[in-house]
């Protein structure tokens, strides 16, 4: 694991979006795993600039995010999917066909997971992973509990996570009860990682994670056994 700690989130989204060009420009046709949330919404906002200055090409590139709300339409601006085409998608070069991401319309969730985990293999795995934490130390939409599913998997979304996800619904009561996500096994499989923090909210998830710790109960301690994490956080993250 190697931890950059940052002086504020412009920093840090500027040394993640670095990273993410770097990856591209050395292989063309890489494949990317992407994260939503407030978090890596700077890191695109400059691959977006990075893009519309040539300094980097998307069209080679192949995408898979990690997870969707179930169910819920393409359409809804809450939508995963509409976040991604908001702040990345509609403003780059990446073809259509190459984006993949997890559907939340599908009439049979199951099939669509394994439909997903299958074409993730076809690619030879992600070459390198986004993610970012939740409070309670989630990746994806991998919560808290006794037991963590390997693959692509439906499941329910915590209290905790419904909670601070409320704030981009109309209420808690909007919020999907469950979500489709890239398993542990799934992300861990990824060549590398990069995993985005910020702010005090952040602190606790972080501490548990870089303790070295392995615990189910705060899911992104599983990163410990990844051979090359790279962790970028703020001051605010790290230090709490």
């Amino acid at each position: 694991m190697r931890i950059v700690i940052c002086d504020n989130y412009d920093e840090m989204s500027k040394k993640a979006a670095l990273i993410v060009a770097s990856q591209i420009n050395m292989k063309p046709n890489a494949v990317l795993g992407l994260a939503t949330g407030s978090t890596p919404e700077g890191m695109y906002r400059i691959l977006v600039d990075m893009y519309n200055n040539k300094e980097v090409d998307f069209s080679e590139v192949t995408t898979f995010n990690l997870d969707e709300y179930y169910p819920i339409s393409k359409s809804n601006s809450q939508s995963y999917d509409f976040f991604m085409k908001k702040h990345l998608f509609s403003h780059i070069n990446v073809p259509e066909a190459n984006i993949n991401i997890p559907n939340g319309e599908a009439c049979d969730a199951e099939k669509e997971c394994e439909e997903y985990e299958n074409k993730i293999a076809s690619f030879g795995g992600i070459d390198l992973q986004i993610l970012g934490i939740g409070q309670n130390g989630h990746i994806g939409f991998n919560e808290p509990d006794e037991f963590l599913y390997s693959n692509t998997h439906k499941t329910g979304l915590t209290e905790s996570t419904i909670s601070a996800n409320s704030r981009f619904f109309a209420s808690a009561g909007d919020v999907p009860k469950n979500a489709l996500t890239m398993g542990i096994a799934t992300i861990l499989k990824s060549k590398k990682i990069v995993l985005l923090a910020c702010g005090k909210s952040k602190h606790d998830a972080i501490s548990k994670l870089i303790s070295g710790k392995i615990t189910t109960l705060c899911p992104a301690t599983m990163l410990n056994v990844h051979r090359d994490l790279v962790v970028i956080c703020d001051k605010e993250a790290y230090h709490g």
